[in-house]
């Protein structure tokens, strides 16, 4: 027999609930998601899907143009580069590349920045201060020149873009995590936990990361959109992917000689980079706002 009960029990949502219901209420960061969800099918599946391969040469269709001008063919939809090479096959290609790239590096320098911001916030004395300046000296130079300082030093190509990107975004989730952690230490919940005998490893993991998670996530997608933007810059620059690797900076820098003549080759590689970028930080700008939204209730 059904029990029923007398009293309504108000139902509070939780606090990634209640930062989802403020995220959607912003109208441009929600269209930014969905064209952020569209970039990450189109990494995923699109290679799949498309007929050609990404190095597959046509020399019967060298520089056709898409197939909406008078002289295209539809079956290449965006026209092919000066080697006959389908640009839609490519750039798909090229996204799930920095796309994919681009995440996994940010991934790895948030868990070593983290690790590294978290001892950092918790110590005291001598040791707190080299770390503040020496992080402080670090933030002041722009991620891409000490990208192109470190690739300089171990040589040019893809990995080695990848290690001079990693190393180059850890010092942001240092500071970041490492300003969280002490402000969290200097509150009443941090204070509770240590009467109650908790060290600062159990206070880090049990206490303080919970709550660090939601700023890290719009920490690490205005890192994303950083890391996209450095990547293709290495590589439009020969510095990270090299040809005819079809990554979208190394499909820019190969179609420059050939702007003028077929525009089309430039033009998608480049929008599909302006949009992944702008769709990452209209996410974080809609996430900053969501959490700030959250909090001030």
């Amino acid at each position: 027999m059904p029990k029923s009960s007398f009293y309504e029990e108000e139902v509070y949502p939780s606090p990634m609930r209640q930062t989802w219901n403020e995220f959607q209420r912003n109208h441009i960061a929600l269209g930014g998601l969905w064209c952020l969800v569209f970039f990450l099918l189109t990494s995923l599946v699109g290679p799949m899907l498309l007929p050609y391969g990404p190095l597959q040469q046509n020399t019967d269709a060298l520089l056709l143009a898409p197939a909406w001008a008078a002289n295209g063919d539809i079956e290449h939809l965006f026209g092919t580069d000066a080697l006959g090479r389908d640009i839609l096959t490519r750039v798909a290609h090229g996204c799930r590349i920095t796309f994919g790239v681009s995440f996994i590096l940010v991934i790895l320098s948030m868990l070593v920045g983290c690790s590294i911001g978290a001892y950092a916030g918790m110590s005291r004395g001598i040791r707190s201060s080299v770390i503040n300046h020496l992080l402080d000296a670090i933030m002041a130079i722009p991620t891409l020149l000490i990208a192109i300082i470190i690739v300089a030093i171990l040589g040019t190509g893809l990995m080695n873009a990848m290690w001079a990107i990693s190393l180059a975004l850890i010092p942001q989730f240092i500071h970041q995590t490492r300003d969280i952690v002490r402000r969290e230490f200097h509150k009443e919940y941090v204070t509770a936990a240590r009467l109650d005998g908790a060290g600062n490893n159990r206070i880090l993991f049990h206490s303080i990361l919970p709550n660090m998670i939601e700023m890290l996530v719009v920490q690490g997608t205005m890192a994303l959109s950083v890391a996209i933007l450095d990547v293709s810059a290495l590589g439009f620059l020969s510095l990270g992917a090299q040809s005819p690797s079809p990554e979208l900076g190394a499909m820019l820098s190969d179609s420059l000689e050939t702007a003028y003549v077929a525009p089309w080759s430039i033009a998608l590689p480049g929008a599909a980079i302006f949009l992944m970028v702008l769709s990452i930080n209209l996410v974080g700008d809609g996430l900053r706002t969501a959490l700030k939204n959250r909090l001030t209730q």
